[in-house]
């Protein structure tokens, strides 16, 4: 086989072999605009016998192939006797399909006559919506005052075509759209993703997740049609049977909510996250990220600092602490040689409580009290949000890790969210939803799609759930959420900050987790090296709490 490339050309084809001999000229695969590519061939015979003829209306004919099959119109048209013709006709064709790749491969030529050959061919052109459309055609090379050109009439494209005609692209139905929960298409990139604008295949988000469902099973959302070119009304199906388009997906997002969220973040100047959901059944109302691109709000994985104290919190309501109980909250506490302290190195008077303590965010009393938790203690409380476990959302998403500690100083870190625990936006709001509701209801984006929730192994007891209610109310009205204090629906809310990286200091994220008390909602932001939780991120709660209080 005789091969090209792109710099060459057809390589020139030297001696004609004897008919019944298998003879092919293939051109190199050319590397064309947008990623796609473009391929000729000659196969069969080649040439009957060793004419002259039919070897100089072969050159004329490879030519004329290799132009057309590398997207090159003009130059296709001037190997033809009507180039003018020709370079409309073929320009319209690759204007409407777009093909990404054409391939043409030619069977043997057949001289009809003196300085007349007939070749046939097979075109096949990639093109986006309709997959590969393949159809056989033929032309005729002819010579005239010397010169062998291919005789041009619009059948040389495709054999259905007539004068004044062209090939087009009809859709049916086309890709369908991620939708929110009113119906209306979904305004969240990070969660939406991308269509490959050649492909038309998703590539990220859930445009990919749902790519087959979306486009219709993967079946071609468009077919190939003989248009009218003055009109161009189609008049004629060139594919038998037409495809179906795709369906939507609906999701569980509040464009209000999601609104909110977004705008919540506009003047963040770190990345930074904002999740909601409805406590009463896990649906996921907003999930806005700044900037979009990775969809940090489902699948970041983050040490929670002190909103992890919720956790903590309730492991020791578990085992009989109450929100009175008299609690020390000193500067510093020492772990095996290892110092923990306070943010800004605070301490609280005698007399403060368990509630005083949460509310405060005290570290000290945390790390001190993790005597009275077991090895499992964190673990199996955070069992009880539903933290580790393997959710079914619709999408993908981070479900958290809490492990077991393995010694004085992990469990002491762990207790206010650092060590090795790790969880994500959606993780951290879900932990507010279940305060709220008193019961785990696993997280959902996409709820036709969910075919298994997850149900949390442990249940939080009644003066648990009451407990930790009064300690995030009090962390509003008189604690570090103070950002929040005076804001209509009475939230509850937890403020961390939480330590990261190996610098010194340590860079820290900042987190706010709630919910509203007289409305269903819940919600978690992040600041990714944010600062403060109180200071930073409490004023993103506040600005989405304000908006969706008008």
């Amino acid at each position: 086989m005789t091969r090209t490339d792109s710099r060459n050309g057809f390589a020139p084809r030297g001696r004609p072999r004897r008919a019944g001999r298998p003879l092919a000229v293939a051109g190199a695969l050319l590397l064309l605009a947008g990623g796609g590519y473009a391929a000729f061939a000659l196969g069969g015979d080649g040439l009957r016998g060793e004419d002259a003829d039919v070897t100089a209306a072969h050159e004329s004919l490879t030519a004329f192939l290799s132009a057309w099959a590398g997207h090159d119109a003009r130059k296709a048209a001037g190997h033809t006797d009507a180039p003018d013709d020709a370079a409309s006709l073929l320009t319209s064709v690759l204007t409407n399909l777009k093909p990404s790749r054409t391939t043409v491969v030619a069977g043997e030529g057949l001289k009809e006559g003196e300085g007349e050959v007939r070749f046939p061919f097979t075109v096949t052109m990639t093109v986006p919506g309709a997959g590969d459309v393949t159809w056989r055609s033929g032309a005729r090379v002819r010579e005239a005052s010397g010169a062998w050109k291919v005789a041009f009439v619009p059948p040389v494209v495709h054999p259905a075509l007539a004068p004044g005609q062209t090939l087009a692209l009809k859709n049916h139905g086309g890709r369908a759209k991620v939708l929110d929960a009113e119906g209306a298409p979904l305004r969240a990139e990070s969660l939406v993703g991308t269509v490959d604008p050649v492909g038309g295949r998703g590539t990220s988000g859930l445009e990919a997740r749902y790519d087959d469902v979306l486009s219709g099973g993967g079946k071609a959302s468009r077919s190939l049609v003989v248009a009218d070119r003055e009109s161009g009304r189609a008049v004629k199906d060139l594919t038998a049977a037409a495809p179906a388009g795709g369906r939507p997906v609906r999701t569980t997002i509040d464009p209000r909510v999601q609104k909110a969220a977004a705008d919540a973040l506009a003047g963040a100047e770190v990345n930074a996250a904002v999740v909601a959901v409805d406590p009463r059944n896990g649906h996921i109302l907003a999930a806005a990220n700044r900037p979009g691109g990775f969809n940090r709000a489902l699948e970041g994985r983050y040490p929670p600092g002190s909103v992890f104290k919720v956790v903590t919190a309730a492991a020791l309501l578990e085992g009989g602490a109450k929100p009175g109980d008299p609690a020390a909250c000193p500067k510093f506490a020492h772990v095996d040689g290892q110092r923990f302290e306070n943010q800004k190195q605070f301490a609280l008077p005698a007399g403060s409580t368990f509630s005083d303590v949460f509310a405060r965010s005290c570290n000290t009393y945390f790390v001190d009290a993790r005597d009275r938790l077991s090895d499992t203690g964190l673990r199996d409380a955070a069992r009880a949000f539903g933290v580790g476990g393997a959710w079914d959302v619709g999408t993908t998403t981070y479900d958290g890790d809490v492990p077991v500690t393995t010694g004085d100083n992990d469990k002491a870190a762990a207790t206010i969210g650092q060590a090795r625990v790790q969880v994500s936006p959606l993780v951290m709001a879900s932990v507010a939803a279940t305060v709220k509701s008193g019961t785990f209801h696993q997280p959902v984006l996409v709820p036709d799609a969910v075919k298994k929730r997850y149900r949390a192994p442990a249940a939080l007891r009644t003066e648990v759930v009451a407990g930790l209610r009064e300690m995030m109310r009090t962390t509003v009205t008189s604690g570090s959420a103070h950002a929040l204090k005076g804001l209509p629906g009475r939230p509850h809310a937890k403020t961390g900050t939480a330590e990261f990286g190996g610098e010194n200091p340590p860079r820290t994220h900042a987190w706010m987790i709630g919910y509203q008390g007289d409305s269903p909602l819940a919600w978690a932001v992040l600041l990714e090296g944010g600062g403060s939780g109180g200071a930073d991120a409490g004023p993103v709660a506040a600005r989405f709490l304000t908006a969706l209080a008008r």
